[in-house]
């Protein structure tokens, strides 16, 4: 008879909703109180998104981290997407969004919780190949002018870095590579992976080895939904030491990001 029972556990622990039956009903309605989960997704970092170019949805491990949250909490899954993770955090404004894939950063987290990051990827400089810019701690001069996408992490970053070297904003990431090269910058700021994309394709650019910052990739909610922000916390450590996080990396082609380590405890 106990095994039977037992049996009989794992079999319901696999129907679908069995999870969600696990979660609090308070947790659910802090994700979503309108009763389906709106995630916003950046298509502006390709290492996290990507939009699948049959059904134009999101996918990446953004979107696989949502799904599988989404399964947990029982709840449907709305994707709201973005091009820019400016556009992100100003949608915010707007109630537009219940979760929302972006980096921590001190401006940002004024207005929303973060969970632990997921993803750890570096940002660094797309330069002309005959530029005699050679190191991330030369770039910072005066006269020195620097393509970057509005409201980005690197953005954010380096708006209270840098003290010589001057911004200029395009509105989204791939916007500023674009005007780097169309109005003769010196610089583009970025994530490295589109960067080094970029200077694959055209062999007048380069990156510049190194990194100017750490960019740590969260999951976040609007501040004031305590008990979902608390589950988060655990669902990214439980989600990175499962290698969830690795494995939807790899199958979307981005398995040279690095997967952040766990926080201590």
């Amino acid at each position: 008879m106990a095994r039977l029972l037992a049996l009989f556990t794992v079999l319901l622990s696999c129907l679908p909703g069995a999870a969600a039956a696990a979660v609090p009903p308070e947790v659910v309605a802090s994700f979503a109180p309108g009763g389906r989960l709106r995630v916003a997704i950046n298509f502006g970092n390709p290492v996290l998104a990507q939009k699948d170019p049959q059904s134009g949805r999101p996918r990446g491990v953004s979107a696989d981290l949502a799904e599988e949250l989404a399964r947990r909490l029982g709840l449907p899954l709305d994707f709201v997407t973005f091009d820019g993770a400016g556009k992100v955090f100003d949608a915010l404004k707007t109630g537009a969004w219940d979760l929302a894939f972006l980096a921590i950063d001190p401006v940002r987290a004024a207005e929303i919780d973060f969970s632990p990051p997921y993803v750890v990827i570096e940002g660094t400089y797309l330069v002309p190949a005959d530029s005699p810019l050679r190191s991330v701690d030369q770039v910072d001069r005066p006269g020195v002018r620097i393509a970057v996408g509005r409201g980005s992490a690197y953005d954010l970053y380096l708006t209270r870095a840098l003290t010589s070297a001057q911004l200029v904003r395009a509105p989204t990431s791939a916007a500023a590579i674009a005007l780097f090269q169309s109005d003769g910058l010196d610089a583009a700021g970025g994530v490295r992976q589109p960067l080094v994309e970029a200077a694959t394709a055209n062999p007048g650019l380069r990156v510049i080895p190194g990194r100017f910052m750490a960019i740590e990739q969260a999951m976040g909610t609007p501040k004031g939904r305590t008990a979902a922000a608390r589950y988060l916390q655990g669902f990214i450590e439980e989600m990175k030491a499962s290698g969830f996080v690795a494995r939807a990396l790899a199958a979307s082609g981005q398995a040279d990001a690095a997967v952040a380590p766990p926080m201590a405890r």
